[in-house]
Parts: C-alpha cells; structure tokens; sequence
C-alpha cells in the first residue's frame, strides 16, 4: 500500500470517528455545557452529564462545593471569588466551566411614589430667541454659537451655578457695552466664547438671545434601597430636558414623597400619565448624586416603608430571570402601594450593562382598567420573582400601552455603587 492509499484509509477512519462521537452522549452532554456560571454565594447549580464524566476544581481555592454524583454535578457557592471547573471523559479534559460566586446581598424594593427636583451642572441652554435692535433682530448667543444643549458653566472665570447668577453679569456688561467671556459644556467638550448682550427697542434691561433653564422636576418611582448604606436607585431611565432631549448632568437634586392625584389613561400611540403633587420641600427623603441610563441615584435620609414588602429581598442576576408570571410594586392612587399581575414576554442574559434587557406585559385587570398599562410615572417600579427582585419598569411600547421594557437589578445596583461582584458591599463607593 503506497503512503497515498495510506493517507486515505487515515483520512476515511479519522471522518467516521468524527461522526460517531458526534453522537456520543458525553461528547453531545458536553457542547450543551454553559462556559460561564455566575451565581450567588450559599446557591447550588446543578449540571447533567454523562456517567462517564467526571468534574473538579483546578485550583485550591475554596469557592466552590463540588458534589460529583453519577448523573449530575452540583456547584454550591461557598465564597465570593471566581474557580474553574474541569470536566473529564476517561482522565481527558473535554470542558472547562469559568464559575464565579457572587455576593448574596438583599435589598428592600421600593414602589413609592417620589417627586425629583435635579438642579443641573451650569445652565441649560433650550433655546433662541431675537431681540429686534436699531440694525435689526438678531439673537447674540446664535450671533457666538452658542447652540441649544450647551450648557454655560462660567461668566468672566466665576462659576454659574443657577439662572439668578446670570443677570448681574448680563446687566453690567450691558451698561458698560462690554462682552461676557462664556464657557460653554457641549458634550464632553469645553468651549469659550464671547457674547454682547443687547437691548430690546423700548427695554431697559439687556438681554442674551436665549432661552435658559437651571432645573427639571418631574414624578417617578422608587426601585430598592440598601438598609445598611441607605443608597437607593429609582426610575430605570435616565432624565432628559424635555425641550433639548439630552440627559441632565446633575449638580445636585432632592427626591421628596408625592401623592398621585389622578391617571390619564394610556391609549394606543398615546402613552398615560400619572398626575402628582409633592411633598413640601422640607419632607425631602433623599439625595440625588447620578443622573444615568439607568435612573436616578443617591442616599436616603431615611427609611421608606411601602406597606407589602418591607424587608430585605434577594435579587436575581439577568441569567435568573425566567419568562412568566412576575408582579409590579407602583402607585396608582394616593400614597398607596399596591401588588399587581405582569408577564415576563422575554428576557435577554446580559454579560454587559444595557436598559432593555426584558420585555413585559401588564395582566392584572384592576390595573389595567385604572391606568391602560404602563404609564410615565410608572417608571422605577420594582418587578419581583419568585420572591426576589428581578428589575425595574423603564419604558411603554408606544403603540401598545400594555407592554413595555424593564432593566436588569443587577445593572441599577451597580449603577447606585452596590456591587454584587465584592465580598464586602460597603467597600463599593
């Protein structure tokens, strides 16, 4: 047999083999294995296998209890930290599996409903306006380009801090026919201008061509806050100006209890809205310190009670999540929280933080008769199963007002400096 022949026959064996353990139950067992686990300390996740597998730690580290039976291996999450287990068929490694133990940590979920006052970094810029001269109209924050969305953050090197600080400046620059050095925030960029106010015809005061505001308030929902840290999360979305659709850098805010007065119901290609009063200012419960794709954060100054679920619940990681029945904590009257039915449609494992990693669907009919479905306001609203907290209603489906998108927890703990990946919650700042 030439060495030709011979590579063939090899060739043909090498094939058929091949096909074989294609169907070979350890080899199929092993395909179907995740690469990643990631759960919680004191949890047990079991993987089957084939008899002839067999599973164990490569290191010395003491994350993990392996129990190896005859069909399965159950993983148990003794401590925080990060293990590989090898998987054998016949003393061969046919898999590893990366699995981390994460902090079992509790929260107590939310569903009030809280007021938000955010004063931003600097002033907003939200528009134009012309002011009619002796040579004509013109608008002198265009005339130096300023655009809407920029944020005036100096005046002559002093810090502006809220619409009162801009005036002086306006008016003395104005009598004296001088121009404000102006820096602007545009985007991550800072950028420096001149600009000349000017009178109107018949107007003593000077005036900058712009349209300016210093705050935003609005209504939203509680999602959790830590017993220990006080720190909270709220909303699931991050808060746009109204007018300039762009995030709100904070400098600062306050959130304070509201009372939803009434609802308008949401409709198709119309989404609702709850109606609320808030608090007086002295009755501010909280802080806000990050104004982020995934709501609003800060400290409590106290505890928050909703009147169902008072204690400290555990959470589940996106991989947790299962499509099905859940439930909503909101308000849609008064002061008063209340439980009602959704539907988990679809969840999406995240391995990186994003806003819609879930797809729900209101069922209770309590509320959709009250409300249509989801409504602006809603937002914030803690989604629980199976006894754990599992997200936070975010945004309504236009067109369908029953539907809608929900945030993982875990992307909002974060987000609120509460890190599940650290042994110690406290150390996260």
């Amino acid at each position: 047999m030439n060495s030709e022949t011979l590579r063939k026959w090899i060739g043909g064996i090498l094939l058929v083999s091949l096909c074989f353990i294609g169907f070979y139950k350890p080899f199929q067992q092993y395909l179907d294995l995740p690469n990643e686990i990631v759960m919680m300390q004191g949890e047990e996740y079991t993987l089957s296998k084939a008899a002839a597998v067999t599973a164990m730690s490569t290191s010395n580290k003491s994350q993990l209890a392996i129990a190896d039976e005859k069909t399965t291996v159950t993983l148990k999450g003794d401590e925080i930290g990060k293990e590989e287990v090898m998987l054998e068929l016949a003393g061969v490694p046919i898999k590893k599996v990366d699995v981390e133990v994460v902090n079992n940590l509790k929260v107590i979920p939310g569903g009030q409903s809280i007021g938000v006052k955010l004063n931003s970094v600097g002033v907003l810029v939200v528009g134009h306006h012309l002011i009619e001269t002796r040579e004509g109209k013109v608008s002198p924050g265009e005339k130096a380009g300023i655009k809407v969305g920029d944020m005036i953050t100096e005046i002559n090197g002093e810090k502006i801090e809220k619409l009162a600080d801009l005036g002086p400046y306006v008016q003395k620059a104005g009598e004296e026919r001088s121009s404000l050095n102006v820096v602007l925030k545009r985007d991550k960029e800072e950028i420096e201008t001149t600009l000349t106010p000017l009178q109107d015809n018949g107007d003593e005061n000077y005036k900058l061509g712009l349209y300016i505001r210093d705050t935003a308030a609005g209504i939203g929902t509680m999602t959790f806050f830590d017993p220990k840290s006080k720190r909270y999360g709220a909303l699931g979305h991050v808060i746009s100006d109204m007018d300039t659709k762009k995030p709100i850098e904070v400098e600062d805010g306050q959130i304070l209890n509201s009372t939803v007065t009434s609802i308008e119901k949401g409709m198709n290609g119309n989404p609702g809205e709850k109606l609320a009063r808030f608090s007086s200012e002295k009755d501010v419960i909280g802080d806000i310190t990050r104004n982020s794709p995934f709501g609003i954060f800060g400290k409590l100054n106290r505890d928050l009670n909703n009147g169902l679920l008072d204690r400290p619940m555990p959470v589940a990681l996106s991989h947790q999540v299962k499509e099905g029945p859940a439930q909503i904590l909101t308000v849609v009257d008064g002061e008063e929280v209340e439980l009602y039915d959704i539907e988990i449609v679809s969840t999406i494992p995240q391995k990186f933080p994003a806003t819609k990693g879930m797809v729900i669907k209101i069922t209770d009919k309590d509320l959709l008769d009250k409300t249509g479905g989801i409504v602006q306001g809603m937002s914030g609203s803690p989604i629980i199963q199976n006894d754990k907290i599992i997200g936070a209603v975010t945004h309504v489906f236009v067109n369908d007002p029953t539907s809608g998108y929900g945030v993982h927890i875990e992307w909002m703990l974060n987000e609120a400096g509460i890190n599940i990946y650290e042994r110690n919650q406290e150390k996260a700042s």
